[in-house]
């Protein structure tokens, strides 16, 4: 008689869990940002929040959580109840490069990729009277000026990228770390510090009025979104690569229904001409179809931390 009541009870709570997946959702859609108001991320996330509320029939609430390199926002994610009310765009930072702070949650466990919803290029910028304009060029100056070159750490991505850089190239560069992508611009333009890494769509505004310079994208192929940008394969660096992208993650365990939803909100949205025309002007490419479902972002994100940990962990990268 007691295995039977479990029995019944088991079956009760599928069928109620299948009944709330199938309503969902009922009630609005907190979208954690893990960096503040005003980037690239946080525009992203505001251009999908606000396309899919009409598809989703509830509001999307952006939540802008920073510190700690997005890891705090990715923490409360990971903590949330898997019923789908609560999800992160995340990133490279985030999703990958995180793992060089002190985090209490498992980046491959601990969540359910939703979808891939762009890559972005990633660029490497001069101040605009450096004695350079391409990568060969750089190097160069580089190797004439050993330890000369200041070059802007503002996070994991930032410094694994030069940490390649010196190694392929035989060059040496003076690190000067930053809070943030934003001083560090600031400091760009002024002429402060010589080279940034950072996001297409943070830079392009900034390189289109020639207050600093595009040395390379540091993509394997030219963007659409900047296809006047050389990559690094073609001015003088084969290899030299680092990656930026934004997805959808959840908490592990979501009911299959709900990440369903979510992703053919996510996928209708990016199907849309006028969204790829803003994804465009703000330097993003949209993911493939393949790359966009819940196993494309999974088979995306493990190629990254199998690439990109190795190096992390070998070059004893910690937080500044």
């Amino acid at each position: 008689m007691r295995k039977f009541i479990l029995a019944m009870a088991g079956v009760l709570l599928a069928g109620t869990v299948a009944a709330h997946a199938q309503s969902f959702p009922s009630r609005p859609i907190t979208l954690v940002v893990p960096f503040p108001p005003g980037g690239s991320t946080d525009t992203a996330a505001r251009i999908m929040a606000d396309r899919m509320k009409p598809i989703l029939g509830q509001s999307v609430i952006i939540e802008n959580v920073g510190g700690a390199g997005g890891s705090i926002a990715v923490g409360r994610v990971a903590r949330a109840a898997p019923d789908g009310y609560t999800i992160d765009i995340g990133q490279w930072d985030t999703h990958v490069g995180s793992i060089i702070y002190n985090i209490s949650y498992d980046l491959q466990k601990d969540f359910d990729p939703i979808g891939l919803i762009s890559v972005n290029p990633q660029l490497l910028v001069a101040k605009k009277n450096l004695q350079a304009n391409r990568l060969n060029e750089l190097v160069a100056w580089m190797k004439a000026n050993p330890g000369d070159a200041k070059f802007v750490n503002q996070n994991a991505a930032a410094h694994v990228t030069g940490i390649l850089m010196e190694k392929a190239t035989g060059t040496k560069v003076t690190y000067i770390p930053y809070r943030g992508a934003g001083p560090a611009m600031t400091d760009l333009i002024s002429g402060q510090v010589d080279l940034l890494v950072i996001q297409g769509a943070a830079a392009l505004p900034q390189v289109r009025a020639g207050t600093i310079k595009a040395i390379a994208n540091l993509s394997p192929q030219r963007s659409a979104s900047m296809p006047d940008i050389p990559t690094s394969d073609e001015t003088g660096v084969p290899g030299l690569y680092m990656s930026g992208w934004f997805g959808f993650f959840g908490p592990k365990g979501m009911p299959k229904e709900v990440v369903d939803k979510l992703n053919g909100a996510m996928k209708q949205v990016l199907a849309d001409p006028a969204v790829k025309a803003r994804f465009t002007e703000l330097g993003l490419d949209v993911a493939s179809a393949q790359q966009q479902t819940p196993e494309g972002l999974a088979a995306f994100q493990k190629a990254e931390i199998d690439k990109w940990w190795p190096i992390i962990k070998a070059a004893g990268i910690k937080p500044e």
